[in-house]
């Protein structure tokens, strides 16, 4: 039998053990460190939305008067997203000439600096002869 003897009575760590040891500790970290890149990631994607909902509340909140909606097409940019906002009349057949409102659909597209983007529809009734 062999027997690991020191001078002063203490034992210590192997090259081997240090090493193994070593080794563990890079791979939780980068384990940790890819946790925290996609948790980045996810945030900064979710940032992203919320500036394009904001824009596009925004935008929506600046609509015209129901009486003064007309249908056409704008475009422009704000705090550096690209807007375009398509308002048409809605296709819903025959409208009854008792109706005193008809529908506009109303097509908001907005594109951030990054590339990310978004497309609200909603509709609107406006009275009729205005459309």
């Amino acid at each position: 039998m062999f027997r690991k003897s020191s001078c002063n009575g203490e034992a210590g760590f192997t090259l081997i053990e240090a090493l193994v040891a070593l080794a563990i500790i890079a791979i939780v970290l980068g384990s940790i460190g890819t946790v925290i890149a996609t948790t980045v990631k996810g945030t900064r994607a979710i940032d992203q939305k919320l500036a394009l909902a904001a824009t596009a509340e925004t935008l929506l909140s600046t609509l015209p008067a129901r009486g003064l909606l007309k249908a056409g097409r704008q475009s422009g940019e704000l705090g550096g997203h690209r807007w375009r906002l398509d308002v048409v009349p809605m296709n819903v057949g025959e409208i009854p000439s008792d109706a005193r409102f008809a529908p506009l659909t109303v097509n908001l597209r907005l594109q951030a600096p990054g590339g990310q983007a978004m497309q609200l529809t909603t509709v609107r009734l406006v009275p009729r002869g205005s459309e």
